[in-house]
């Protein structure tokens, strides 16, 4: 009965209490002075307060509840020791009671010391405004912050500006030399991409340990900084650091971005030699395999996965997404199948890699397996889904899609708006895409670039230039946006607006044209005829041509009869491209459409005698769900007898127009006759 006296007073109290709290009543203000237990720091440090023993041993919100109402009873509360017991175990130790330690923290606690502070911030650290302004209360109460605050504080930034601002306070009341606070801002300098910042920082540290370098190796190699990543190996190894397996891990993947197969092999033996890599080393194993992997060293990566005695989800992911990305879809299924437990990642990569091939029927059964083993897809695996549609023009498989994404009720956002978009225009519904377009409530640059393409592809010119200025309502176009307009210049003759807009990039803009828009440039003024203005662009190009600038030359000669031009282009594109046989292709048929068929017979035989084949002509066509494909002169498909049927009436349908000649005439009847027979 006693017991059950005691807690019942006890939650009377704490119902009294949460009163105070919500009213804003300071608990303290009710007691005198002389009922007031002075809390003796020298003694009581040691935690031998009955109350506080309590709170060590506290598990529950109901036991602590009961524990802050005996704290309160007996005028302990307020004290800055108790108090910092109280708000630790509520902000900190157990963090579901952050609620409580704030109303503590903001009533009940008048003299909060560093450490108080220093809690609170910490719990708050993933709300930012809370956490500054604490730290703000922190420098009124002339409180000096130490290096556990602006660790804290880092926690909680999510803005550079927030970032160098504790820098700066960090230099200014001397925490800035402690050697894991400049670790951890180099860190975050590095995933915020300002890496001279974080070198600064490096350079500043008046004695950098093997986790410095290993930060800044790392950093560097994430950003594709290579040459600066073995610098910074250098100057460790300079300084006596031996390297060790982070060291390892930073050199890795940096090999992995730049595919240096050779670097990561030395690696890896330099690795082996020193015994760093061992089975049960999951975070190093899983690095080799991931930089072979991404050097297309896939029988390596294969013998390293067969030799480790532990394997986690990664290793295996790993195997599936290198094998499905080079197209290898056997070995990635089999490896698909062997998995202990898959996971997201495992579904998104190997219906990736069927999206990539574009078998959407295997997609479309994937996908369903996925939901039958109650796997949620995510963004990755529509855009992959979408993907395999845009791939084959599968429109109703891309419809198919959407409406799934529809009744799941999924927002769909830039990322995923824009890849339905390009889904749409592929498949030659631009109706639908301009109908998706418009309902993305937040369009980013992306996105209107995307719907710019499929007016540009469909030859609707004047819709994508009046969407460009459109666009420039709510963002600015970017070097993507330029390519596609100038596209919708070239393709429908708009030669005024396309120079007034390639003319303006950098003056407007400020965007340096690229040898893409120097591509567009030339493809537009060829196409109209200009082989002048075609001829200064590119003599007067900052950089040298590209293939496809002396590509795009080379069809405007051919559509406008240019032999001269013509010849130009071949020869010099030829040099850039002497295997590939579209040059020889296009020059040899500009030379018989003149009418000189000995220079035309002549490419013929230089691309013969450098072992230069055209590749046989295809077409495709999807027909529920499978890719039917159609070689010429291919008498090996199954329905060839029907196909050569329908040759025969389309040739018996075709009249050739008058602007060829009678002996341009017998060469293309000839050329049906051999895909015939």
């Amino acid at each position: 009965m006693q017991i059950f006296f005691t807690l019942t007073a006890l939650r009377i109290i704490y119902i009294y209490i949460m009163h105070c709290f919500r009213s804003g009543f300071r608990f303290l203000s009710s007691a005198s002075a002389s009922q007031r237990v002075d809390w003796d720091p020298t003694v009581s440090l040691a935690l031998k307060h009955a109350t506080l023993i309590l709170l060590e041993k506290c598990h529950t919100r109901d036991h602590f509840k009961q524990i802050l109402a005996q704290i309160m009873r007996t005028n302990l509360i307020g004290q800055t020791f108790p108090m910092s017991r109280l708000i630790s175990f509520s902000a900190i130790t157990h963090p579901e009671n952050l609620d409580m330690a704030v109303r503590l923290f903001q009533h009940h606690t008048p003299h909060p010391n560093l450490y108080i502070y220093n809690s609170m911030i910490s719990a708050l650290s993933l709300s930012l405004n809370q956490s500054f302004a604490i730290y703000n209360s922190l420098l009124r109460s002339c409180i000096y912050p130490d290096r556990n605050t602006f660790l804290f504080l880092l926690q909680a930034s999510k803005f550079l500006s927030e970032v160098t601002q504790i820098h700066c306070h960090a230099i200014i009341t001397g925490s800035f030399s402690y050697s894991y606070l400049q670790n951890s801002l180099m860190k975050i300098y590095l995933e915020k991409g300002k890496t001279g910042l974080a070198h600064q920082v490096l350079q500043q540290m008046s004695a950098p340990d093997a986790v410095s370098f290993n930060i800044m190796i790392l950093g560097y190699a994430k950003k594709g900084h290579n040459i600066e990543a073995l610098k910074f190996l250098q100057e460790m190894v300079g300084l006596d650091l031996k390297p060790d397996e982070f060291t390892m891990l930073g050199l890795l993947i940096l090999c992995g971005h730049s595919e240096d197969a050779r670097l990561g092999k030395s690696i890896h033996a330099w690795i082996v030699r020193r015994c760093l890599v061992k089975s049960s080393n999951l975070i190093l194993n899983n690095a080799l395999l991931d930089m072979y992997v991404k050097c297309k060293e896939l029988m390596i990566a294969q013998s390293i996965f067969k030799a480790l005695l532990r394997k986690d989800t990664i290793s295996w992911n790993t195997m599936i997404a290198g094998y499905a990305k080079i197209g290898d879809l056997e070995i990635a299924r089999s490896f698909f199948q062997d998995m202990p437990c898959r996971d997201l990642v495992s579904w998104n990569s190997i219906i990736a890699g069927y999206a990539q091939k574009g078998d959407c029927l295997m997609v479309r059964r994937l996908f369903a397996n996925m939901a039958a083993e109650n796997i949620q897809p995510d963004f990755v695996t529509i855009i992959n889904l979408v993907s395999a549609a845009a791939e084959i023009g599968a429109l109703h498989h891309g419809r198919w899609i959407h409406g799934w994404v529809v009744r799941m009720q999924m927002k769909i956002d830039a990322f995923l708006g824009s890849a339905l978009i390009d889904m749409y225009w592929k498949c030659g519904s631009i109706e639908r895409a301009c109908m998706v377009f418009r309902e993305i409530t937040e369009k980013d640059v992306t996105v209107w670039t995307t719907m710019i393409t499929g007016f540009a592809f469909h030859g609707y010119g004047s819709k994508a230039l009046e969407l460009f200025y459109e666009m420039q309502e709510f963002v600015m176009p970017n070097q993507v946006t330029f390519i596609a307009v100038l596209t919708a210049c070239s393709h429908c003759g708009f030669v005024s607006q396309g120079l007034r807009i390639f003319y303006s990039m950098k003056e407007k803009y400020g965007i340096e044209p690229g040898v893409e828009h120097y591509g567009c440039l030339v493809d537009l003024l060829g196409r109209s005829g200009r082989f002048a203005q075609v001829k200064n662009v590119i003599e007067m190009m900052p950089m040298k041509p590209s293939q496809s600038i002396w590509g795009a030359v080379l069809s405007a000669c051919r559509a406008h009869g240019n032999v001269e031009m013509a010849e130009i282009a071949g020869k010099e594109l030829l040099k850039l491209e002497p295997q590939k046989e579209g040059g020889y292709v296009l020059l040899s048929n500009i030379y018989a459409t003149s009418r000189r068929w000995n220079h035309s017979d002549k490419i013929r035989e230089i691309m013969e005698s450098r072992g230069v084949k055209k590749i046989a002509g295809c077409s495709s066509v999807v027909v529920d769900g499978i890719i039917h494909d159609f070689v010429a002169a291919d008498k090996r498909h199954p329905r060839w007898v029907e196909i050569q049927s329908i040759l025969f009436c389309l040739k018996s349908e075709m009249k050739f127009g008058t602007d060829f000649s009678s002996e341009l005439s017998q060469h293309h009847a000839h050329v049906t006759e051999k895909l015939l027979y």
